[in-house]
């Protein structure tokens, strides 16, 4: 193939990549060595992810790893094989071993420039769990979209993936449309306002917690779930709130939080925030999702599981949580399009019910591990397992349910209980 027609070869295959993201002298030596190897379209493309990978993991570029020893009597063909082989033998070795976050330099994600609009929508954003799925256990929640888009910066997320950049929407109707919702006063309903948003870190803005516990107090045979990484209570604390409010915090261990929840609070903060709600009399609960598999993970989620023993009085737990992290393919993209450190991919990536997570054997000891450190809590507490493979359920607790309903019923008559006891006290 003449050169000319290698180069618009080499062009046409970095479109749709992040080819153009990457320093100007790596460019240079991918395009150089494309060249001189004459890659295939799906060899650059390879070759790109990779450069991407090992630059956001801290591993240093691509050029360190380009190993051409002992091949040079060989073809250009069979060099080419040769070194694609063995780039991708070191990729997978990074994403097999546990992270290090020590490699990574510190950084400080800006805050992104944030338009908060209010506006009357079209529809309220009220039905199952938009992640549910038939291939794991799922607990059938109720999802609430009171508010749209985030102004969290967590790696992992995938909120972002869904709503427009910068722009976060509040609904000006939003009181009108709770009021339309018709409820069938015989059943138990548990709802969360988490999943488009995170419920709490913008507060009372347009009345929206004004709105919301005046739902739940209109109907008492909710449970309405706020779940945050925000340390952000303050508008609860001199109100008379309902006792179906439960308040929930995702934890991770400090340096989960310095290197991937970008502008959240510390985990100081929101076990803090737990606490003030905690003695106010509220419910509160957990959620340790994702998980996250890193050097030294099993000392750090301990220090923060064993902090919660000592803080809390379980009879105002309601939940523990468990699950760890899933992507699908746009937000792996959106991800290795960002110009940052992320140890985030450096994982290995295998088919999870059509996304991409850890493997079971790593999710089952990750989990039993995080189980057994809550003994103490084992009878008073309702743990489980947030969308995950239905079959690690017996391998982590020593139960499992043969439905998503029976999960969900078991789930519910927990929290009626809990509910029954904060009115009792």
């Amino acid at each position: 193939m003449k050169i000319a027609d290698y180069e618009a070869k080499f062009a046409k295959s970095c479109e749709g990549t992040f080819f153009h993201t990457l320093p100007q002298e790596l460019q240079a030596f991918i395009h150089t060595k494309a060249l001189e190897l004459r890659l295939s379209h799906q060899e650059i493309r390879q070759l790109v992810d990779m450069a991407i990978d090992f630059r956001m993991w801290g591993k240093g570029s691509l050029a360190d790893f380009w190993d051409k020893t002992g091949l040079e009597k060989r073809t250009p063909k069979q060099q080419k094989q040769a070194i694609m082989h063995r780039l991708r033998e070191v990729h997978a070795a990074f994403e097999h071993e546990a992270n290090d976050y020590s490699e990574l330099t510190p950084q400080k994600i800006k805050a992104p420039k944030i338009r908060l609009s209010a506006e009357p929508k079209e529809n309220l954003g009220f039905g199952l769990c938009p992640v549910a799925s038939p291939k794991t256990r799922c607990c059938n929640l109720l999802t609430l979209d009171a508010v749209e888009s985030c102004g969290f910066d967590c790696s992992y997320c995938s909120i972002q993936s869904f709503y427009n950049e910068g722009k976060i929407t509040f609904d000006t109707t939003l009181r009108e449309k709770l009021e339309q919702i018709r409820l069938d006063p015989n059943e138990f309903y548990h709802i969360g306002t988490g999943q488009a948003s995170d419920s709490l870190m913008w507060g009372n803005r347009y009345g929206v917690l004004d709105d919301l516990v005046a739902f739940a107090r209109k109907h008492p045979n909710i449970m309405l779930e706020f779940k945050t990484k925000s340390d952000n209570v303050s508008w609860f604390l001199d109100k008379e709130l309902p006792p179906n409010l439960l308040f929930t915090w995702s934890l991770n261990p400090q340096t989960i939080i310095d290197n991937e929840e970008h502008l959240t609070a510390s985990l100081e903060a929101r076990i803090g925030a737990a606490q003030k709600m905690a003695q106010k009399g509220a419910l509160v609960g957990f959620h340790f999702h994702p998980i996250v598999h890193f050097q030294g993970y099993q000392e750090a989620y301990g220090e923060v599981f064993q902090k919660l023993i000592d803080t809390f009085d379980p009879a105002q737990v309601v939940l523990v949580s468990f699950g760890t992290l899933t992507f699908i393919k746009p937000v792996l993209q959106k991800i290795r399009r960002r110009d940052f450190q992320s140890k985030i991919l450096q994982m290995p990536l295998t088919e999870a019910a059509g996304k991409l997570s850890y493997p079971l054997s790593l999710k089952k000891e990750m989990f039993r591990f995080a189980y057994e450190a809550f003994k103490p809590w084992h009878k008073e507490v309702f743990f489980y397992l947030c969308m995950e493979d239905h079959t690690l359920w017996k391998e982590v607790f020593g139960y499992e349910y043969p439905t998503n309903e029976s999960f969900e019923m078991d789930m519910k008559l927990s929290y009626m209980a809990k509910i029954t006891g904060i009115k009792k006290g």
